[in-house]
């Protein structure tokens, strides 16, 4: 997915594939269990899906943008928790 991924939100995307939040100590493996999506504009989806891991649930949200060149990218993601804050630079 990465390389459908662009500005702050691939360095989101990365940092979230590197410290693995949904892996469990227990060997449990992710699973989705619901999906959803809301059209926030004609090109813009807001997307969640609610992974369950054994006894936990998280939410992880994304947001999709078609661009000029009519090619879906993600330009958001979050996944529960205390988000990063944003600098001047991002």
């Amino acid at each position: 997915m990465l390389r459908h991924t662009v500005g702050r939100a691939y360095d989101d995307l990365a940092h979230l594939a590197e410290s693995g939040p949904l892996r469990t100590t227990r060997g449990t493996h992710p699973v989705v269990r619901d999906i959803g999506y809301y059209v926030a504009r004609p090109g813009a989806l807001e997307v969640f899906a609610r992974i369950g891991a054994g006894d936990r649930l998280r939410a992880m949200a994304f947001r999709l943008e078609c661009g000029t060149d009519r090619r879906w990218r993600c330009t958001a993601v979050e996944l529960g928790g205390p988000r990063t804050p944003h600098t001047d630079n991002d």
